[in-house]
């Protein structure tokens, strides 16, 4: 069906205005010593830490969030550059390991490394989805274990290919370990489940209840994400993933503790491409400034 001027001209406004509809408790914000951390992804980033911090700062970002180091000489550029451009920082951390017990004792000892470098978290990549629950609570339990003795948060990611790939299995964890946190990035159960999860209600209501960290990308039925949150073909999906991130925002106003979102649309190939020419449909940075300037002032 064809779409007139005017037509695309009115949807695309209605589409962009979404976003900026202010959450309900707007006021409790303001009163319980809420705080508001976005931070930027250097997936897709060709340059330095010092190149990135600075690019980060200067877009109004308060922080990075990057996979934790390999080498004490990375760590050692990277923790110069937070400190220069005055940026708050979590890490990425977890394995691709095939081996269980291989893939265990590298996914602590990232955690182990990181507590010194004193993040605000960490975010992980646990397991691989087809380890068994057994094997899966072993890094729960460590997580619970590295966040007790250092103080540094450890969330763990609903992302696919890792132990929380599925509502249905992270259901099972959370079950298990009350002390179980999240990071949210509902977009991979959009794509897992090809659905807005409306027959999942009652565990992704479970799940904002665990969640101390959103991962601000878009999914949509099938991937994990849209190609330009701007455009009015996604509005209701648009709608949907900030139905869900208010109810995180709002809850954690409510309790007068922090939230920390890192806005995460990623480059080809998880950004579409012309066919044959491998070049991008949309400006990847651009769409997660976009993102960032719309969640400040939904939230900020």
């Amino acid at each position: 069906m064809s779409i007139t001027r005017r037509k695309f001209l009115t949807t695309t406004a209605t589409a962009a205005a979404i976003p900026f509809a202010v959450a309900k408790n707007r006021e409790i914000m303001k009163k319980t010593g809420f705080s508001l951390t976005i931070l930027a992804t250097n997936w897709g980033f060709n340059g330095s830490y010092d190149a990135f911090c600075a690019k980060a700062k200067s877009e109004g970002y308060d922080g990075i969030e990057v996979w934790l180091p390999g080498s004490s000489k990375e760590r050692d550029e990277l923790m110069n550059a937070v400190a220069k451009h005055g940026l708050k920082h979590g890490f990425l951390c977890g394995s691709g390991d095939s081996d269980f017990a291989k893939h265990l004792n590298d996914f602590e000892k990232m955690l182990r490394d990181g507590v010194a470098l004193k993040p605000l978290y960490f975010n992980c990549h646990s397991g691989r989805d087809w380890f068994n629950f057994e094997q899966g609570s072993r890094f729960v339990q460590l997580g619970l274990d590295v966040a007790k003795s250092s103080g540094v948060p450890v969330y763990h990611e609903t992302h696919r290919g890792r132990l929380m790939f599925a509502a249905q299995i992270t259901r099972q964890y959370m079950e298990r370990f009350p002390g179980l946190r999240l990071t949210l990035d509902i977009s991979h159960w959009c794509a897992v489940h090809e659905s807005l999860l409306e027959d999942q209600s009652e565990t992704v209501k479970m799940a904002l209840g665990r969640t101390d960290h959103i991962h601000a990308r878009i999914g949509h039925q099938e991937g994990p994400q849209v190609n330009d949150p701007r455009a009015p073909e996604w509005a209701d999906t648009v709608k949907a993933h900030y139905g869900w991130w208010d109810e995180v925002v709002e809850r954690k106003a409510a309790e007068g503790s922090p939230i920390t979102i890192l806005t995460e649309f990623g480059p080809p190939t998880y950004l579409p491409t012309v066919p044959y020419t491998f070049q991008p449909l949309a400006d990847q940075w651009g769409i997660n400034v976009y993102m960032m300037k719309t969640l400040r002032e939904r939230y900020g």
